[in-house]
């Protein structure tokens, strides 16, 4: 094409989320277009938001349209219509009666077979697919799919369309992809679960998510970008397909579906959105943190990894901290290796030389309890075995000062049994760190109903001088971000029951379609076999629902001795060898 001829037309039918974020794709990169809906309100609606976001960028106009004529005018003809059989055979076998024979037809089906689409339409050899796991965004995954029947000339237009878009061509699989959607999307649904409970806001549960488990969205965000309408229909196809409870979409999702409220598209959904997409932010809500004390001298209980981690963190962030561990060694020790992380933070140019000796300087190891005793707050990070926790909070009872806060490290017990065994309850919180705590800027502060006002703000306030988010939910076990979690790393080890099932590329699906930064059985292998099954076993034992038992093949691998990436034997690396 020269400079001064005119760009081909490239036809997209249905302006749902894919339709429309296709539609914005296709404007950007130039393209001339014919946008077809059969709903007047809808072509509306996209027509104003687009205009919103490409006013004065001189690109070609868009034709909105209800009539299927003008395809024949058509380069390439995208189907993005929503993902049922019938409605998606009926409207390719319109497209196909509207073009010229080779003409490319491409189907964004996500689920659906793309041969037997090809085969429906009579003309398969001009059929291929782009599936797509969210609404696109420049640079995001697609996977362009050819058929047997595709023509060589409509999968090189398919190659070229993905390469003009500027996506990411991937390759996973019409089966690790069903499996990720399935698994995500009972993850999804369960966020929108947790906040028609009112446990946590969406903003706290879209936080904590991205930021404890470094998904690209949060759960809720995602809802919106995919449309409620989308999801909801996705579940309800998945739930009656399995009867799989997980899946049967929650009340809050149904309630907004019915009410119009779909998500970004609509301008409204679990947040509100302006016509060109953007978050409406209200007012900012200012934390209420007058009752705060200062904290200047910060106790740690422990020598493990967390433990370490956070005094390491807080030996940086300018408080003299007093590390208590069992042994004078194993204090030692724990110092040494704060030294040994600061001394790789220096290698990294993430800590000055100058900073990791004052902060090196701030730490005391030592195996004395009365240690503790000046300190403004203490934070306990011993095993994750209730009884030892209530020991170690009887200890702080009689040791801290009056007021001093009293803070558990906890992701699977209750705050409250550490409160109550401290004999002063209005002191303690939760201060649940992730691993590793230098890195991980999440915190869930996790409040009783006998702490006092003064200790959370308090607690809040130093979290936030050390750098740190935090995201405040009520005493339960699992907080936010296990609660969510695990029923999602259960129902990954739940497909292990199928022969055909590979976990590779399950994890592959996870990781290119949604941008998880890993699948779940890799995560599994970095959290710890172990680790897992204990939270499983907790979080079960407490809920007693399908979702939080313990999978059979998780307690297998803990026995034979099997611990993931801490001793290097865990799904993926039994995957490797075999």
């Amino acid at each position: 094409m020269t400079a001064h001829s005119t760009p081909p037309v490239t036809a997209i039918v249905g302006l749902g989320s894919v339709g429309e974020a296709l539609l914005r794709l296709l404007h950007t990169a130039g393209h001339r277009i014919v946008a077809v809906d059969p709903d007047l309100d809808v072509l509306a609606r996209v027509g104003k938001r687009l205009k919103a976001v490409a006013d004065g960028s001189g690109r070609p106009d868009v034709t909105f349209t209800e009539d299927f004529a003008p395809l024949h005018e058509a380069g390439l003809v995208i189907e993005a219509v929503p993902e049922d059989l019938a409605a998606k055979a009926g409207v390719l076998h319109t497209i196909v009666t509207a073009c010229p024979p080779g003409t490319p037809v491409l189907t964004t089906t996500a689920s659906l077979s793309v041969a037997r689409l090809a085969i429906s339409t009579g003309r398969p050899a001009d059929i291929a697919g782009l599936r797509l796991f969210t609404p696109p965004l420049p640079g995001g995954p697609v996977e362009p799919v050819r058929t047997a029947l595709t023509s060589p000339a409509v999968a090189a237009a398919t190659d070229h369309l993905v390469e003009s878009l500027g996506l990411t061509a991937v390759t996973v699989g019409a089966r690790p992809t069903a499996d990720a959607t399935a698994l995500v999307l009972g993850l999804l649904n369960r966020a929108v679960m947790l906040c028609d409970e009112k446990y946590a806001t969406h903003t706290a549960i879209d936080t904590a998510m991205r930021l404890g488990c470094a998904m690209p969205s949060g759960p809720l965000e995602t809802l919106d970008r995919i449309g409620l309408d989308t999801a909801h229909s996705a579940l309800l196809a998945l739930w009656r397909q399995t009867g799989d409870c997980a899946f049967e979409p929650a009340p809050l999702l149904s309630r907004m579906v019915a009410a119009g409220q779909l998500g970004n598209k609509t301008g409204e959904g679990f947040y509100t959105y302006d016509d060109t997409g953007t978050v409406l932010t209200g007012p900012a809500t200012e934390e209420d943190d007058t009752q705060a004390r200062p904290v200047h001298r910060v106790g740690v209980l422990g020598s493990g990894a967390m433990a370490r981690g956070i005094a390491e963190v807080t030996a940086v962030g300018g408080h003299p901290t007093v590390l208590v561990a069992r042994s004078t060694d194993k204090a030692a020790a724990a110092v040494e290796a704060i030294a040994e992380s600061l001394t790789r933070g220096v290698r990294r140019g993430k800590v000055s030389a100058v900073d990791k000796a004052s902060a090196l300087a701030r730490v005391q190891g030592t195996d004395s309890m009365a240690a503790l005793a000046g300190c403004d707050l203490v934070i306990e990070a011993v095993a994750e075995e209730r009884d030892v926790k209530r020991a170690m909070f009887t200890a702080l009872g009689e040791v801290c000062a009056p007021g001093t806060v009293l803070a558990t490290t906890t992701s699977s017990l209750s705050v409250s049994t550490c409160a109550e065994a401290s004999g002063r309850p209005a002191d303690v919180v939760g201060l649940h760190f992730f691993n590793p705590a230098p890195v991980m800027k999440l915190v869930e502060l996790v409040s009783t109903r006998a702490a006092r006002p003064a200790t959370i703000a308090t607690a809040r306030a130093f979290c936030r001088g050390l750098g740190r988010i935090t995201v405040q939910c009520p005493d339960r076990t699992g907080f936010i971000v296990n609660s969510l979690l695990f029923p999602y790393l259960g129902a990954a080890l739940a497909l292990l029951e199928r022969h055909d099932t590979d976990i590779e590329e399950t994890d592959a699906a996870v990781r290119h379609g949604f941008g998880y930064p890993m699948g779940p059985f890799a995560l599994l292998d970095t959290i710890g076999l172990d680790v897992s099954l204990a939270i499983q076993n907790r979080l079960y034992e407490q809920f007693q629902t399908p979702e939080y038992e313990p999978a059979a093949a998780l307690a297998q691998f803990v026995a034979g001795g099997a611990l993931g990436r801490k001793n290097g034997r865990g799904f993926r690396t039994a995957a490797a060898a075999s």
